[in-house]
């Protein structure tokens, strides 16, 4: 973790402290050795603080694309092509436009930005430290750095802390607390960056919390399995009582604890867990290059994955937006409404199949298309809007999901692991080793699960890749808005090689069915320049840009 984000957890802390002060009542601990950081109430009042922490505060903010899960994970959702945007901020329309789409009378759309591709800008404009706030890389290294150091600040102080009533409980619950976002924010690291930083010192110890020992995008999977494989040790020693309820209560903010959140046991974490691990494996490595091996790892993974039943870690806006604005908090809120910054792409519109209820409960067309800025892109233009379906009178079907909801409260962000996530991983799993209507049958359970009223495909003998098209089109719909679209368009190859048979739109609204998207997206970011200026990658460092 660099310098320049040491700052940011005392601000995030605070401003969690200011927001929720009716639930909490505690000093705000600007440093490891902080006196709050001392006792049982302060350390747990530290935790909770994480989703400010991790989510929401970091040195630099544009309030157009937002937050982690608006802006951050934008970036996600824009290159994987089920959003655009003509909206200039933070470069974002630059970072999810294609290099090109050839329309089926064989016009060429050119990324209009100079420079032609994503990778060139990038290098050359955005991913400089003197951009400061409008380097779109920055962001989600900075908001897990800063999950990190908050993790490393309660691994540190919480020996010295003395407990009341079940104190190894409440201690084994804190404990992990911080692994889990350890696992979690080294796993977006290494996702995300073609290296990263191990570290385990919280602000304020030695070297201030900072090294410069950049390692591999897979020594940092490595990690953060490790990180994970200690909460999941720890938990395994945890049973349910009063205390670890207690001490749960205060670390998910009430408004989290709802609908699918919840207070997860230890065995329900521990399945969160697995199918964090199996997502760790399955979005970096290529469909082309996964072994046997490797997918039997994912079976077994996933066979001790997410159930339907389980509670799992979610996301809830409040009135105050403590954690999450109602309406600008994610991607889903930023897509809806008149002038929302992100645009539903036709190729999302075009994965659903016939008669999906996903598809009319959460879709409308547009009385004309929106073509927008034509100088900031080429291929967010779209004849679809998202219907906000916690407006009066758009309430919808309420057996079939819900994908946008603006009023407070309304939406469930997923956090980190599902149950639809592990069911699909799973069927992929079965599905190319042989198993397809195993996995078919795992593919007709989503949809059933979310309302989709499609009718089942296990049953009817699909071939091997009308089933893995099947699979791919179910997780682009399934899995909506949750960060998977840029992994699997990554691992799929559709980075390099594009997507054939694609619709879309000309500048003056005119409808392809066979276009060709290049969309020739770094698969793996740099490290930020921001990180490199203020932490030099010492002698032995792995390299820090991607070769590509």
């Amino acid at each position: 973790m660099n310098k320049i984000k040491i700052l940011a957890l005392t601000l995030a802390f605070s401003g969690f402290m200011a927001a929720c002060k009716e639930q909490l009542d505690v000093q705000n601990p600007n440093q490891p050795s902080s006196p709050a950081l001392k006792t049982e109430t302060g350390l747990v009042s530290f935790g909770e603080g994480f989703y400010i922490t991790g989510f929401k505060d970091v040195k630099y903010y544009d309030g157009t694309p937002g937050y982690f899960w608006s802006g951050a994970i934008g970036n996600h959702e824009l290159m994987g092509d089920v959003i655009g945007t003509d909206i200039a901020n933070v470069f974002i329309n630059q970072i999810g436009a294609p290099n090109q789409i050839t329309l089926d009378d064989g016009t060429v759309l050119l990324n209009p930005n100079s420079p032609n591709k994503q990778i060139d800008f990038i290098r050359i404009t955005a991913n400089v430290n003197s951009t400061g706030f409008q380097n779109s890389t920055y962001y989600e290294w900075a908001y897990m750095y800063n999950m990190n150091n908050a993790a490393n600040t309660i691994l540190t102080n919480i020996d010295a802390v003395t407990f009341s009533g079940a104190a190894d409980t409440k201690k084994g619950v804190l404990k992990a607390w911080a692994y889990w976002w350890k696992g979690y924010a080294y796993s977006r690291i290494g996702s995300m960056y073609y290296a990263g930083i191990i570290n385990d010192k919280a602000n304020g110890e030695a070297l201030n919390g900072t090294n410069g020992n950049y390692v591999s995008k897979e020594a940092m999977i490595i990690e953060a399995n490790k990180n994970f494989d200690a909460a999941s040790t720890i938990l395994a020693g945890l049973t349910v009582n009063a205390d670890y309820t207690a001490t749960m209560e205060g670390l998910i903010p009430n408004f989290n604890r709802v609908g699918k959140g919840g207070v997860l046991t230890p065995v329900m974490w521990q399945r969160s867990i697995n199918t964090m691990k199996a997502r760790n494996l399955l979005v970096n490595t290529r469909v082309s290059a996964m072994t046997a091996a490797q997918w039997a790892d994912i079976i077994t993974l996933t066979t001790n994955g997410v159930q339907a039943s389980d509670f799992v870690f979610t996301g809830r806006s409040n009135t105050n937006g403590d954690f999450l604005s109602p309406t600008a908090g994610t991607v889903s809120g930023k897509t809806t409404g008149a002038n929302n910054t992100y645009k539903i792409t036709e190729r999302l519109i075009q994965d659903f199949k016939t008669g999906d209820l996903r598809f009319t409960n959460n879709f409308r067309k547009r009385t004309a298309p929106y073509i927008g800025e034509t100088s900031r892109g080429n291929s967010f233009f779209t004849r679809y809007d998202l219907i906000n379906r916690g407006a009066t009178g758009s309430e919808g079907t309420a057996s079939v999901i819900t994908y946008s909801n603006t009023n407070a409260g309304g939406y469930e962000l997923y956090l980190a692991s599902s149950y639809e996530e592990n069911q699909l991983m799973k069927a992929e799993a079965l599905i190319n080793t042989g198993k397809i209507e195993d996995g078919l049958a795992l593919i007709d359970e989503v949809r059933k699960a979310q309302g989709a009223g499609l009718t089942a495909v296990a049953g009817t003998s699909l071939s091997l890749d009308a089933a893995k098209e099947e699979l791919r089109r179910e997780r682009r719909i399934g899995l909506l808005f949750r960060a998977l679209s840029f992994y699997d368009a990554r691992r799929w190859g559709l980075l390099e090689n594009g997507r054939k048979g694609a619709v879309a739109l000309s500048r003056t609204g005119v409808v392809s069915t066979n276009a060709t998207i290049t969309y020739g997206y770094l698969d793996y970011w740099d490290v930020p320049d921001n990180e490199i200026v203020y932490n030099p990658p010492s002698s032995s460092s792995a390299p820090t840009k991607n070769p590509k």
